[in-house]
């Protein structure tokens, strides 16, 4: 795999109500500043207060001096408590030509066609979340990048509260079918989840 470089920004994340129809709410973002993790100096635009951010940080953790994989887990496992920071990467790798993500773990992330990127919304709960396990960090976490453009990096409120990373606006999985490293066992299933580009798109072409 080839590693692509990338940037960052600081998220603010506010508390909001899922509409009964959704499974996720937007959290607010807000353009990078030199205010510390989770200090709120920012109110958020829809006006509710913020309670923590996430750093979204212009290096890789190992770059900034961090090992291990900051709990996320692999594979069918269960992610029982999100992690403290996550890695997002750009790589190239056979069969998908094209720039797609992966995690610290260098999994495959995804995207599901039937969410929405405007607003940010997951519609993947319950036994779908289970296959498909949101990307999630704990509040106040840190989400490193490389290769990846800080006005596409979001994240949104999980009905169950938990914080999900976007990119592009739309929600990232991982899968439970993917084993090892750069497994892409997940894409084409159904014929709506895909390897997610850096900029959310599909990373084989398409929407």
């Amino acid at each position: 795999m080839t590693a692509l470089s990338g940037c960052g920004k600081s998220i603010q994340i506010a508390d909001t109500d899922a509409p009964a129809s959704a499974s996720s709410a937007p959290v607010s973002s807000a353009p990078a500043s030199s205010a510390p993790t989770g200090s709120g100096s920012e109110s958020p635009s829809n006006g509710t207060s913020g309670n923590a951010s996430l750093q979204v940080i212009d290096s890789t953790a190992e770059q900034a001096g961090l090992s291990g994989d900051g709990g996320t887990v692999v594979g069918a496992a269960v992610q029982e408590t999100p992690p403290q920071w996550v890695q997002l990467s750009a790589v190239t790798s056979a069969p998908i030509s094209a720039p797609h993500l992966i995690n610290i773990n260098q999994a495959v992330l995804y995207r599901f066609d039937d969410d929405t990127a405007s607003p940010s919304v997951s519609t993947c709960d319950g036994a779908c979340a289970r296959k498909w396990p949101p990307v999630t960090v704990r509040e106040g976490g840190s989400i490193y990048m490389a290769g990846v453009k800080r006005k596409d990096v979001g994240a949104i409120r999980r009905r169950d509260g938990q914080i999900q990373i976007t990119v592009g606006g739309w929600p990232l999985y991982r899968f439970a079918g993917d084993s090892g490293p750069g497994d892409l066992n997940g894409e084409g299933v159904d014929g709506k989840w895909f390897a997610v580009g850096p900029t959310g798109g599909r990373a084989a072409g398409g929407q």
